[in-house]
């Protein structure tokens, strides 16, 4: 079922928000009015009847008479399983995640600062550290996109470790941009 039409959705159910930009948590019950604005990487951008931006995980997409297009998805398991191939994979995992307010992943907004990949402890697989930051210092959502970032990378195999740090130095600014996100946001 498509909602791209400026359509009212009611829930089906109760379900877990997160309020942009504050991050705070809520629950939007069932019946409530939502209208989808954004959806990518699974995630969906909504804004309620009161006028309220929230966004609702994929988990929690039936909610919407949506379907979780990131449980169907199998663990990331092509090819080899060594550092670089690893390292490739992350990065794919990572675009997957997108700044709910922004139409652009992660990765070519030029939030993504680093991305080491090095033999767990024990050598039973890899640990994945990244360290990313935000359009905004102050963002709430800083915390959400992190826990998806490292979620994403854990969704590789291999890696059996993941930690992502988010940082404030060297402050963001748009000329980390790629070309693709540059045009896509109107920045020439």
């Amino acid at each position: 079922m498509s909602h791209w039409n400026n359509e009212l959705i009611a829930l089906t159910r109760d379900c877990e928000v997160v309020e942009i930009p504050s991050g705070f948590l809520g629950v939007l019950p069932t019946g409530a009015q939502v209208r989808i604005t954004q959806s990518l990487g699974g995630a969906y951008t909504v804004i309620t009847d009161g006028g309220a931006m929230v966004r609702i995980a994929a988990k929690d997409a039936d909610a919407l008479g949506m379907q979780d297009v990131t449980a169907a998805a199998p663990v990331v398991d092509e090819g080899p399983v060594d550092a670089p191939a690893i390292e490739a994979r992350v990065w794919e995992q990572l675009r997957m995640v997108y700044d709910p307010e922004i139409p652009v992943n992660v990765v070519e907004l030029g939030l993504v600062y680093e991305c080491l990949v090095g033999e767990a402890p024990g050598n039973d697989g890899f640990s994945v550290t990244a360290k990313m930051t935000l359009t905004a210092p102050g963002c709430g959502m800083g915390p959400v996109l992190v826990r998806e970032a490292e979620e994403r990378i854990k969704s590789v195999k291999g890696v059996v470790d993941a930690r992502v740090d988010l940082v404030l130095e060297p402050p963001w600014d748009p000329s980390r941009m790629s070309e693709a996100a540059r045009l896509e946001l109107g920045f020439f």
